[in-house]
């Protein structure tokens, strides 16, 4: 163990002994009572089983989601994340899964993978120091240093460049970014693009494009229907309400009833009739929303006016739809990253907005990555 090392290691112990009654505090909340026994006391997570894996490393619910094609190419891999949502994400695509414990753990509880591969901005000094020692390859994939966050990183260049000393090959999204981490100590950079976007949407059917304005309320939840119904009005243009979940069409279907009976406007339930021809239409057909998405000039990106933590904005991104969202996106934040022009606005705020929908922007995609570079290097470990 280097000096640099050994003081950073007695630091971290430190910081955890100092942090402890924060820690204790903390589980007394529910949505904490499963993963800080886990990250910090070790209980209910044991070293991975299968050694000398591929092991993926994401913070994240979104993180997880870009992993997705690259845990399906190495189906028999080892999974770690941070957070909650990460871990109900990772879940669904393998049975190993794991919190990675606090640092002052590692030293005892990695054993040898063949490869580590982390997302992003994960960078723990002695999980890449650990997972060298052990014998993996280590790399850090969709590498990305904002314009906001530069200054911060290099006040800091002198660490960074002991934990980029463990990196074998970074994957950035840009150029700039590699210039960035080149900077900050990073050796064999590639680009090739953010790979959150590797997987774009696709429709399944095509409809044809109204003359007029469709709005579309996308994966909408309790209360959100509501919301958007009293913030609109039929000059702004036509509007198609599609619930998240099937099991409330029948409630949203009463609520936007009454809504059209008493503004005198036409309404119809799509499922009964596939066309845009009323003012207000219910979506109440799974598999649709990007077909319609699509077709349409403004969504109103549901989930993220309650306390749900949004839903994916690349979606109608893609599709060169206007996005207004509210402000609790706290699931989606690192998509939001991938696009540029788009609105988060307070829930008073949404008739404002959708009175003046034709001077919004329309959103910029990032540049689509590939993960074929990435499958290439690992398959040659």
């Amino acid at each position: 163990m280097s000096l640099f090392s050994f003081f950073y290691y007695i630091l971290a112990i430190i910081v955890y002994i100092i942090a402890l009654p924060l820690i204790l505090f903390k589980l007394k909340n529910k949505k904490y009572q499963v993963a800080i026994p886990a990250k910090f006391f070790l209980k209910n997570n044991p070293k991975f089983d299968n050694k000398n894996k591929v092991w993926f490393h994401s913070c994240s619910m979104g993180e997880t989601v870009a992993l997705k094609p690259l845990i399906e190419e190495f189906a028999d891999c080892n999974l770690s994340v941070i957070t909650n949502t990460g871990f109900e994400e990772a879940s669904k695509h393998t049975n190993n899964v794991r919190y990675l414990p606090y640092e002052i753990f590692l030293p005892f509880w990695i054993n040898r993978q063949k490869a580590l591969v982390v997302m992003e901005a994960e960078l723990w000094f002695m999980l890449f120091l650990c997972a060298k020692r052990k014998g993996a390859k280590t790399f850090l994939i969709n590498a990305r240093i904002s314009d906001k966050s530069y200054n911060s990183y290099k006040k800091m260049r002198w660490f960074y460049k002991f934990i980029f000393k463990n990196i074998d090959k970074v994957f950035a999204q840009s150029e700039i970014d590699k210039q960035r981490l080149a900077y900050l100590g990073a050796k064999n950079i590639e680009v090739i693009g953010n790979i959150k976007l590797a997987q774009l949407p696709k429709i399944t059917k095509k409809f044809e494009k109204i003359s007029e304005t469709l709005i579309t309320a996308g994966s909408t939840h309790e209360n959100e229907e509501e919301l958007i119904l009293n913030s609109y009005d039929r000059k702004f243009g036509k509007l198609v309400i599609v619930p998240r979940h099937p099991e409330r069409f029948e409630k949203v279907n009463e609520l936007i009833n009454d809504y059209c009976h008493k503004n005198i406007l036409t309404y119809h339930r799509f499922s009964q009739q596939e066309d845009f021809n009323s003012d207000i239409i219910l979506v109440d057909k799974m598999g649709e929303l990007n077909n319609i998405y699509a077709i349409s000039d403004v969504v109103i990106l549901g989930g993220a006016f309650e306390k749900i933590g949004g839903h994916n904005p690349v979606e109608p991104a893609f599709f060169g739809c206007k996005i207004i969202s509210g402000k609790e996106i706290f699931n989606q934040k690192s998509l939001f990253e991938c696009i540029d022009n788009y609105y988060i606005i307070e829930n008073s705020q949404l008739k404002q907005y959708l009175s003046k929908c034709d001077e919004l922007e329309k959103p910029k995609l990032a540049k689509a990555g590939s993960i074929e570079p990435i499958i290439k290097e690992l398959k040659n470990v």
